[in-house]
């Protein structure tokens, strides 16, 4: 049975051990969800038929915002325990600082893994500056490295949910922090890590391109989804959640998700290579890139652009930058905004 427990409640690693020694499978929502997103989730968990052997259960919310439940083994996550240790530079009784909401799947294995492993998590926002070790996304990391005086410096930093800047990569290390960065996803868990010199494989895991679409292999796999099969597909050992990507000297490079692509004008526009553009921009610290849509050209491309404390963006000038870094089609004026729409795990979402 699916046990639903809420993201703020101060005894929440106790109250998984308990669910997990009862032999039930916890789930986490966020406090700050309102009334409709807590009754879909209650409405999915308890229809729910998870098959045995199912420890744990995550929610992802895909482009759409709409919850999906992510069920997985206790062997999934815990057969990439040693290795996150590793990047980490943690060990028994050693504090691990997890800011972001427990709802987040992110943050629910690293609880997992303090119960395995004898970490102590710090939990919640509270916990940037608490811990040298940070288990969080990139706006988490930026927090912590933001933090005057911190308790206990930071020394080490394991960041995923969505892009790592370089200049907060080089930030951190001017700061003595060793930072590795990650991608992966919830019904995948870890897939590709990054020192320093590019996306590798994560150890354990197997990398397959079908025609631009990345295929997994690993003892990380979830189980699949309490409801709807979509995204997550599988052939034999391998799955894809239709992630795109490319390789070139063993280094993998992402193109986002299929279902993320602008149609304009006929023309296919990739969300993420018109955000790495934009990011080269002076005085951009980060960029959404998304679609309008627009009568029979089917969509605009638009940008939300996060600009660097201080800076004054020229709008003329972006566009003109991204234009010629661009083939001939439609063009859209830039939206601005001065904090891009970040959901609260750290990771951007479009909300409908």
């Amino acid at each position: 049975m699916i046990i639903l427990l809420r993201s703020g409640d101060p005894a929440l690693l106790e109250r998984l051990s308990a669910v997990r020694s009862a032999g039930d499978i916890p789930l986490v929502g966020d406090d700050r969800w309102g009334r409709a997103q807590w009754t879909a989730v209650w409405a999915a968990a308890a229809a729910a038929r998870p098959p045995a052997g199912t420890a744990w259960a995550t929610l992802t919310s895909g482009s759409s915002g709409a919850p999906r439940i992510v069920l997985r083994s206790e062997e999934s996550w815990a057969a990439s325990y040693a290795a996150v240790a590793g990047y980490l530079g943690v060990g028994r009784g050693d504090a691990v600082a997890v800011p972001v909401p427990a709802s987040s799947s992110l943050t629910l294995f690293s609880l997992a893994h303090a119960l395995a492993a004898g970490l102590r998590p710090a939990i919640g926002p509270a916990a940037v500056g608490s811990a040298a070790a940070l288990h969080a996304t990139p706006q988490a990391l930026h927090a912590a490295l933001e933090t005057p005086a911190p308790s206990v410096p930071l020394r080490s930093a394991l960041v995923g949910g969505s892009h790592l800047d370089p200049a907060l990569r080089s930030r951190a290390a001017a700061a003595g922090v060793r930072l590795t960065a990650y991608y992966g996803a919830a019904e995948l868990s870890f897939i590709a890590i990054d020192s320093s010199d590019g996306l590798r494989a994560f150890p354990g895991v197997e990398l397959d391109l079908r025609d631009g679409t990345l295929w997994v292999r690993s003892p990380f796999l979830a189980s699949g989804y309490a409801g709807t099969p979509v995204p997550l597909r599988r052939d034999g050992a391998w799955a894809t959640v239709g992630d795109r990507a490319e390789s070139s000297g063993g280094r993998l490079r992402l193109l986002g998700r299929a279902d993320d692509a602008i149609l304009s004008a006929s023309a296919t526009i990739v969300p993420e290579e018109v955000e790495a553009v934009l990011r080269t921009a002076p005085g951009v610290r980060d960029a959404v890139v998304f679609g309008l849509p627009s009568g029979p050209i089917g969509a605009l491309v638009a940008a939300l652009i996060e600009p660097e404390p201080g800076q004054d963006i020229e709008l003329p000038a972006l566009r003109a930058g991204g234009s010629r870094e661009r083939s001939p089609g439609p063009r859209r004026g830039n939206l601005r905004a001065p904090k891009r729409p970040a959901a609260r795990d750290g990771e951007v979402r479009l909300l409908g």
